[in-house]
């Protein structure tokens, strides 16, 4: 037995990154808070690490307009939904698309493919004002580019003819339903995503291998939660996780770069009347999100007193 406990304490100082389950796990001494990020870093800007980031965003947000808007198309091609992948095939060629492409980029930029969770993640205090900033002009260019591409496939006449795949409030809806739609679709994302990456939270599962990969998966699920409409198993968690389901009043955006890449190559007068929500209901929700989970869940605005 006293050969056991040996082989324990030596494994907990060996990796002392690790933490043994129920023991110091259960402590405040098992992970640590990292320090705020500067709002400028001057040296982030010679950086190659700081480009490369900037560019892995930038293909991230082209491959994720490429996919989920030619996939938004060919639904609406169809005259039946029956014939095409329908509502949870959209849905879930959004959440897949965020699920592989956060896994691929996590490492080099943290796979953001977003301005609502960029910010977010800014006001948080979580990257450099001068990061964020890149990000957002790097994510918005590469869907700009991603549904050009999507355009210059089907051709101007067949692209402006199934819409573009870009953001409107459904008839039968009121700007202030599409606002609320878009704040809470986008609440849900980025406070999973910062639940997700939370330090104490990657230190206590650390001894989970699959920990990462699965709040990959995580990130996904919400995201293709919140654009399912069906009575499906999907519907089901939305039930029970309470997520909106936002596509049938703003086809969800929830992803400023999104809405702005596809407005921008679809470019009809109806594009634009509301495009403001798509940039204004996610930013707001990104930041109660931050505000959430910074202040009320963390408390970190009140150990850092103590």
């Amino acid at each position: 037995m006293e050969g056991k406990e040996e082989d324990v304490k030596l494994g907990a100082n060996k990796y002392s990154e690790r933490q043994p389950i129920g023991t110091s796990a259960q402590t405040d001494k098992d992970y640590k808070e990292p320090p705020p990020a500067p709002w400028f870093e001057p040296g982030e800007l010679s950086s190659w690490s700081f480009y490369r980031a900037g560019i892995a965003e930038f293909i991230a947000t082209f491959l994720f307009l490429y996919i989920t808007v030619l996939t938004v198309m060919g639904v609406v091609k169809s005259p039946t939904k029956c014939g095409t992948v329908g509502i949870q095939g959209i849905a879930w060629a959004f959440g897949g698309m965020i699920f592989a492409l956060v896994y691929c980029t996590a490492g080099i930029s943290g796979g953001h493919i977003n301005p609502a969770v960029t910010f977010g993640l800014l006001l948080a205090r979580k990257l450099s004002l001068t990061r964020a900033l890149f990000y957002m002009v790097m994510q918005c260019l590469g869907a700009i580019c991603g549904a050009g591409v999507v355009k210059g496939f089907e051709g101007k006449t067949q692209y402006n003819l199934l819409g573009g795949g870009a953001n409107v409030v459904a008839h039968g809806y009121t700007k202030g339903s599409g606002l609320g739609a878009e704040i809470v679709g986008t609440f849900v994302l980025v406070y999973t995503v910062f639940s997700a990456t939370d330090a104490k939270r990657s230190a206590r599962d650390s001894h989970v291998p699959v920990c990462i990969l699965f709040s990959y998966l995580i990130i996904a699920l919400i995201v293709a939660l919140d654009l399912v409409e069906s009575r499906s198993l999907a519907d089901m968690l939305t039930d029970e996780l309470k997520v909106s389901t936002t596509i049938p009043i703003t086809g969800t955006g929830i992803n400023p770069a999104r809405s702005l890449g596809a407005a921008i190559i679809f470019n009809k007068d109806h594009a634009w009347d509301d495009h403001w929500i798509f940039w204004v209901g996610p930013f707001i929700g990104a930041a109660l999100a931050a505000m959430y989970h910074t202040i009320v869940i963390r408390a970190i605005p009140f150990k850092s007193r103590s």
